[in-house]
């Protein structure tokens, strides 16, 4: 129990009312992170005995001494305006001047066509169907792993992105080029999953409390990872389940791709993300269109990839020629 007035551990604590919230669980893994962290700096004192003072020194050293982007510091202070407004229910209010981390401005990296191709035709099954993922429909590495067999819809050429970046659900591009290769793993699947048994004794994890309010989804086909692990992991409960494909392995089988085609630019995952916006705008498409395929609140978090581009200077020609 939490040492203030016998409630639970403030752990339990953030974790309930991430939940009701239905905040993402890499969400509800950083806002501990950050809250962790907050706590440690200030020699383990419980928040509760802190405000807005001590936030402000927080973030202000993060910036000065730790050097961090202003992004980190943006998401540690997310954190804790919601651990004092959510969870302690002491809002923080305005917490004076903060010296504020900035980060220089830097153009992605992108790969051209045939770079992108060669990476992934070195890929083996299923690396090379989730990064084509990557590519072709600008999914997050996160975003392609999660997939279930219900988010592909093949009449519509449709795919579903639930509980993406920031908790929203968004729909992208089927690739016309992925249809056999994802239909063929798909079928697979069906085949395993109608001829053993273990598949009801060992139901997939999950979003939030779908499993009580659906007791058989966690057994049904559509529910089903479309990159599932291939062993069983433990839930929350201690409950053995099945579970997606870890994003580390997809990244190690990237990285040794990319050494293998020889190619000398910093790649990762989000590399093809990157590509597929920029090949996108290169061959006309919309901005606003490629916004919202990315799932953007913004439309200036896309407007970089005019830049990558050099189509960011409204058709102002150097005098030069």
């Amino acid at each position: 129990m939490d040492r203030q007035k016998g409630r639970p551990r403030l752990r339990e604590q953030v974790r309930e009312v991430i939940r009701l919230n239905h905040y993402s669980i890499r969400t509800e893994k950083s806002y501990w992170y950050w809250i962790r962290y907050f706590i440690r700096f200030n020699q383990m004192r419980h928040p509760g005995e802190m405000g807005a003072n001590e936030v402000r020194d927080f973030l202000t050293w993060l910036a000065v001494h730790r050097n961090v982007a202003a992004a980190t510091q943006n998401q540690a202070l997310n954190a804790l305006v919601f651990l004092y407004d959510k969870v302690l229910n002491q809002p923080l209010g305005e917490i004076g001047d903060t010296v504020r981390a900035t980060k220089p401005a830097r153009l992605p990296v992108v790969l051209k066509h045939a770079e992108a191709m060669a990476i992934i035709n070195r890929l083996e099954s299923p690396h090379r169907e989730i990064v084509s993922l990557l590519y072709g429909a600008g999914l997050r590495i996160s975003e392609a792993v999660r997939l279930r067999i219900k988010d592909i819809d093949f009449e519509t050429s449709v795919i579903t992105v639930r509980d993406g970046k920031g908790g929203k659900d968004r729909t992208t591009l089927l690739p016309e080029t992925l249809r056999d290769m994802l239909r063929s793993r798909i079928n697979s699947i069906h085949q395993h999953w109608k001829g053993q048994e273990d598949y009801y004794a060992f139901p997939v994890t999950l979003p939030f409390a779908l499993s009580r309010k659906y007791p058989n989804a966690g057994t049904s086909f559509v529910w089903q990872w479309l990159f599932p692990s291939h062993g069983l992991c433990r839930d929350g409960q201690g409950k053995a389940v099945r579970h997606h494909l870890h994003m580390s392995a997809v990244r190690k089988a990237v990285k040794q791709s990319v050494h293998e085609s020889g190619i000398q630019k910093p790649v990762g995952c989000h590399t093809f993300r990157h590509t597929f916006a920029t090949e996108l705008l290169r061959r006309g498409s919309d901005i606003r269109t490629v916004q919202e395929l990315l799932g953007h609140s913004d439309i200036r978090t896309t407007q970089i990839y005019t830049h990558v581009l050099g189509q960011g200077f409204a058709g102002v020609s150097s005098p030069l020629g």
